[in-house]
């Protein structure tokens, strides 16, 4: 099982593959958005902000978020891990249910580009 800190430092890896993304995973992340991540294992859960690209985590809270983020993402730490090393596929856990991301219609619209 992933621990907190293997969880937080690989937000921080994700963030910095996204700011070096191009094309449309880079016009898909140019939003401003409030964000969360709870990784369900842990009973923890990621708050802060996707903004110009990247993701800037602000606080880590016990439990499932407080407050509902513009987009939200659950997942094991595993599962999280996994995604960001590239040894787990984004489109095939969320199809599977491994990964559980909401948000409106329309930013799933310009998400889609990074299943």
């Amino acid at each position: 099982m992933a621990t907190t800190e293997e969880c937080r430092s690989a937000l921080d890896r994700l963030s910095d593959n996204l700011a070096t993304a191009d094309g449309e995973v880079r016009s898909a992340t140019a939003l401003d958005r409030s964000l969360s991540c709870h990784i369900t294992d842990l009973d923890i859960t990621f708050t802060g902000r996707l903004t110009a690209g990247r993701i800037q985590v602000l606080d880590m809270l016990d439990g499932p978020p407080p407050d509902k983020a513009e987009i939200r993402l659950a997942m094991a730490g595993d599962d999280l891990v996994a995604m960001v090393d590239g040894q787990l596929n984004f489109a095939k856990a969320w199809a599977s249910g491994r990964v559980r991301l909401e948000a409106g219609f329309r930013d799933l619209l310009r998400l889609r580009a990074l299943l």
